[in-house]
């Protein structure tokens, strides 16, 4: 008996927690993706590009949410079965207090592993697989990027203006390009008129009637022409191409850490340079993926002081409020807890088993709570 109303208790958890989880990460995934039309408006990135980008931006959005979610699931469970007079059947079948309390922190140990394995792998991995689309990707979208009268400088080191553009014919009129070569040497070329291109999978700006200005320190030298072609597609998009430090595996920041602290040394990959300015970041980015889930176990313990009043009781809307915010104010804690991070080594160790102590601390007053209230 005992088993099954306790199954029931974590089902309904565990369906809540799931439907809120996804209806919730479903809403801000479709704000972020609005957002995320910059790559193709902007950087010129195509919609294959964008769409994959956006979509695996999800697990990152769940893993941010799911502390918040579960412990509104946890509240708002407990809270309907005390409503409901739902409550009543797990003290009338000989459940103790405390045994409620063990069985719902072991259902939030077992939502504590889940985040962990999305923050410690899933996260990084789908984040860096985001921005890989972003580095192998080309600029696909420059026909809708060149617009009349405006300079686009969606890529790095060029500059693009035209004067006109024929809508029927794709024609350009009156085209100015400004390439940067080098911090030293700049090409500047003017033409009367051109078109868009491809070949061998290339774009190019055919070039009509107009002049190639060869600007560097020393001297400068001017080409006319009749015809010339300019590849685009050797430029790069102004997108971040290069890792964050949220993109880089687990693995990657431990060993920087560890190379830093025990060896006073730099570690190094070919998408991963961990040095001392970075440091900070780095001890941060782990923070975050392995001490503020434990927080999870710290709300699930804080909804759970519910049970030790009844709704029967003169100031429980007032109890049942404070606890809510009590939950709300640790789950904020949590987050802004990594700002407080620095090199000294108490401070950091605090911070660190923080939410262990929060922990035994809210666990130690149910215990003692549940003693003197009769079950």
């Amino acid at each position: 008996m005992k088993k099954l109303i306790f199954r029931r208790f974590s089902l309904d958890i565990t369906n809540f927690f799931l439907l809120a989880i996804l209806s919730t990460g479903l809403i801000v995934w479709i704000i972020q993706a609005v957002n995320y039309l910059d790559f193709v408006s902007e950087d010129g990135h195509s919609l294959k590009v964008y769409f994959m980008y956006s979509i695996l931006s999800l697990p990152k959005i769940i893993g941010k949410l799911t502390i918040f979610v579960f412990f509104i699931s946890v509240f708002f469970i407990i809270a309907k079965y005390e409503d409901k007079n739902e409550i009543i059947v797990f003290w009338t079948s000989g459940i103790k207090k405390i045994d409620f309390i063990n069985n719902l922190f072991k259902v939030s140990i077992l939502i504590l592993f889940f985040q962990l394995l999305f923050n410690l792998f899933l996260i990084p991995k789908s984040q860096d697989l985001a921005r890989s689309f972003l580095r192998n990707s080309e600029i696909d979208f420059f026909p809708s990027l060149i617009k009349s009268k405006k300079f686009i400088d969606t890529v790095s080191d060029l500059t693009l203006f035209i004067d006109n553009k024929d809508n029927n014919s794709g024609e350009f009129k009156n085209i100015y390009i400004q390439d940067n070569l080098n911090k030293k040497k700049t090409q500047i070329v003017l033409a009367k008129s051109g078109l868009l291109g491809k070949k061998n999978d290339n774009i190019y700006l055919i070039l009509y009637s107009g002049k190639i200005l060869n600007i560097d320190s020393k001297k400068t030298s001017i080409v006319n022409f009749k015809k010339t072609e300019f590849n685009l597609s050797k430029f790069s998009t102004k997108s971040i191409l290069f890792p964050k430090i949220q993109e880089q595996k687990t693995t990657n920041l431990l060993q920087c850490l560890n190379s830093y602290y025990k060896y006073n040394k730099t570690y190094n990959t070919k998408l991963f340079r961990c040095e001392e300015k970075i440091i900070d970041s780095v001890s941060k980015e782990m923070y975050r993926r392995l001490i503020t889930p434990i927080y999870i176990l710290v709300v699930a313990l804080i909804a759970s002081l519910l049970i030790i009043k009844s709704k029967n009781d003169f100031n429980y809307s007032k109890y049942k409020l404070i606890t809510f915010l009590a939950g709300i104010s640790l789950i904020i804690f949590s987050e802004i807890s990594i700002e407080f991070l620095s090199k000294n080594f108490l401070n950091n160790l605090i911070l660190i088993i923080s939410p262990l102590i929060f922990t035994f601390v809210i666990y130690f007053i149910l215990k003692s709570k549940s003693k003197f209230i009769n079950s």
